[in-house]
């Protein structure tokens, strides 16, 4: 078992196809972890083993991997690329303690590297870049570097940069802190002679960095001044400080296929990444409800966070992060979202799909817990000493929604109970049921996350289910006043049925629900049948007469009828109250309302022309452009519910994956007449 000072906890994030995987494939065959690199093509890497991700050749959820080096461990996270998948890359966020932000020399400064940056300096995350891919063709490290250095300043550090010859082939790297350079020869590491060339661009490099460190002490900066040299550990912990206070962000560069840079890179995240104590700082909910900082103590009570589950063929496990003292197979603790109190299963760390149990996980550790099927992601896990509730993790709101349905009539209830398994995997989707529409509706952030759905309820579970869009809760409403009467009259060789009514329609505004009130003078209508005809009118409005949805603000008044002494009875005048309906409706000028939803959409300022003549395709009504800063710009509008079930995927495509955006109801408006005979049209083609 690892102390906590010999631990890194470190998150890879990037752009989809920047080569994070090959890295990480890198990192475990230079420790001696695995005796062969895979391939993403092969389908054989360590990180990319579910099925879903082999056969969509992308990452699709985190997966751990430790690499045990020079008597440290590195737990390092192999996020996602892919958008859809920005849930698993939060789950990451939390249980790690820094960043490598992946940026290939091919495509440079990518959309998934700037949201990458983003995530991280919205949580204070120390962070180095690594430039992959430099020996690949078509790749170009200067015009990246050149790209990070003017879009985030001298904050861009290069430690390790590459050597190349005339024909612009990568040969080798170098070593800017130790002035060394270094190539690979059959996959091992040789050192080589710095080429002439080189020696003053290391020298101009190196020069950089000795500025960097100077900044970070006043003693320091007076030396550097003075023209002196720095010693190797002076250098180092000033990197270590410029790095944890984020005024430096070191870039380092390599190639996943040949392992290029990949020693060197853990030699430096050993050195100068964080360890769990001095890592991101937590803020706790104590039981009385009062916020504090949770500090990572070693010696504290046990306490740790369920950053992650997975639930397959074995079973579930829940993947913890120990933030405090020490757990054991055998410790009994308290889920503070619950009250319940959770004796541990057996523990195991985990690399890929392996794992492997232990006896024990020290303070900063990262691990699974086999089996705790009452415990969910973002549960917080402590000693019944001092029970604490840690922040939950920020899923995305979800942005985009499909109606799912079994292929078989019949497995509704094996669709629900899957979709229930899946979301313990991936909170970053909702499941609801739309008790109107009849409809089981799924939101995520994309196709891609709802079509994994999909494919993982058919390979785990054994159901097919289809996909289709979320049916819009339209309703219908009458603006005209109208009096009509309803007459139930049945004779038949018994007891006859008789009900007469005159009821009075008309639009009110006081509430959605029928608004029933009565004016009958002289007893022509008994007072015990006012139930009966009010209940009659609840029935009816359930169905409007242009596409049968929901009647809203409508007010019936029943103000005289008739009845016979002996045939008269509750049923007779309910039937006679929705025999009044209908004839009044179609005189009533009925019309059909839609959902109205308020959008706030943030883009980059060179996209508003496109997103502001895409929302007025969508009959929507701008409101207001407020400026967010950096070149950002929050645009406000209200637009039809009808017209967003694609937005997500629209906008994404819109603008690069650079928008995003809320929509919340607002309110029901009515539809312009052009729109209502597509909308009665396809209702009554439903229900035939």
């Amino acid at each position: 078992m690892y102390t906590v000072n010999a631990i890194r906890n470190v998150c890879l994030l990037g752009h989809s196809g920047s080569g994070k995987s090959a890295l990480a494939e890198s990192l475990l065959y230079m420790t001696g972890a695995i005796d062969r690199m895979g391939r993403n093509a092969d389908g054989n890497t360590v990180c990319d083993y579910d099925p879903e991700e082999i056969r969509r050749n992308c990452s699709i959820s985190t997966s751990v991997v430790p690499l045990e080096y020079h008597n440290c461990k590195i737990n390092l996270l192999d996020t996602p690329g892919g958008f859809d998948f920005s849930g698993a890359v939060m789950e990451a966020l939390r249980a790690a303690d820094a960043a490598i932000l992946v940026c290939s020399a091919k495509d440079g400064i990518t959309v998934g590297f700037e949201k990458a940056w983003q995530y991280c300096e919205e949580r204070n995350m120390p962070r180095f870049i690594y430039i992959s891919e430099v020996d690949e063709d078509h790749s170009d490290y200067n015009a990246t570097f050149n790209a990070l250095r003017e879009r985030y300043g001298n904050k861009i550090a290069p430690v390790v940069v590459p050597i190349w010859d005339k024909n612009h082939q990568i040969t080798g790297i170098i070593d800017v802190l130790n002035k060394r350079a270094y190539e690979m020869n059959k996959l091992k590491r040789v050192e080589i002679e710095v080429p002439e060339d080189k020696i003053p661009v290391i020298a101009e490099f190196n020069d950089a960095l000795k500025e960097a460190v100077a900044e970070t002490d006043e003693a320091l900066m007076d030396r550097f001044f003075e023209g002196d040299d720095f010693t190797y550990r002076e250098m180092i912990n000033g990197l270590h400080q410029g790095v944890s206070e984020m005024s430096m962000f070191p870039v380092f560069c390599g190639s996943g296929v040949t392992c290029l840079g990949s020693l060197m890179l853990m030699d430096h995240i050993i050195e100068l990444l964080p360890n769990p104590v001095q890592g991101n700082y937590h803020k706790a909910t104590t039981s009385d409800g009062s916020t504090e900082e949770f500090v990572v103590s070693p010696g504290g009570v046990p306490c740790a966070f369920v950053w992650k589950t997975v639930s397959d063929q074995y079973g579930k496990y829940s993947y913890i992060k120990v933030l405090s003292g020490e757990i054991t197979s055998d410790t009994t603790l308290v889920n503070a979202r619950t009250g319940d109190t959770e004796k541990l299963g057996r523990l195991y760390t985990v690399c890929g799909k392996k794992a492997t149990e232990v006896k024990a996980l020290g303070c900063g550790d990262i691990g699974a817990i086999g089996k705790m099927d009452r415990v969910r992601t973002g549960d917080t896990l402590c000693d019944p000493r001092k029970v604490v509730s840690l922040k939950s993790i920020p899923y995305a709101p979800p942005c985009y929604s499909m109606a799912i349905s079994p292929k078989v009539k019949g497995q509704d209830e094996k669709v629900g109970s899957g979709l229930i398994r899946l979301n313990e995997e991936d909170p970053s989707f909702v499941i609801s049921n739309n008790p109107e529409t009849k409809q089981l509706v799924i939101s995520g952030t994309g196709d891609q996350q709802l079509d994994v759905i999909v494919s993982k309820l058919k390979s785990r579970f054994g159901v097919d289910a289809v996909l289709s869009p979320a049916k819009i809760a339209y309703r219908e409403r009458i603006k005209k006043k109208v009096e009509a009467h309803g007459r139930h009259k049945k004779q038949t060789g018994g007891s006859g049925q008789f009900g007469d009514v005159w009821i009075r329609f008309e639009p009110q505004d006081e509430q959605d629900d029928l608004l029933f009130a009565e004016e009958v003078f002289g007893g022509s209508v008994p007072r015990n049948f006012y139930p009966a005809v009010e209940k009659g009118l609840q029935e009816a409005v359930q169905k409007g007469p242009l596409a049968g949805y929901p009647m809203v603000g409508l007010k019936a008044t029943l103000y005289d009828g008739s009845y016979h002494p002996v045939d008269s009875n509750e049923l007779s005048f309910k039937l006679a109250a929705i025999l009044a309906f209908k004839e009044a409706m179609p005189n009533c000028m009925p019309t059909i309302l839609e959902p109205i939803g308020s959008l706030k959409v943030t883009i980059p300022d060179s996209y508003m022309g496109d997103v502001i003549g895409d929302l007025n395709k969508r009959r929507g009504r701008v409101m207001g452009m407020n400026p967010a800063g950096h070149g950002v710009t929050i645009v406000e509008a209200e637009v039809p519910m009808a017209e967003m079930s694609s937005y997500a995927i629209d906008l994404r495509a819109m603008t690069q994956a650079r928008g995003s955006f809320t929509l919340t109801f607002d309110r029901y408006e009515e539809v312009p007449k052009a729109n209502q005979a597509k909308i009665i049209a396809d209702a009554k083609a439903n229900e035939g």
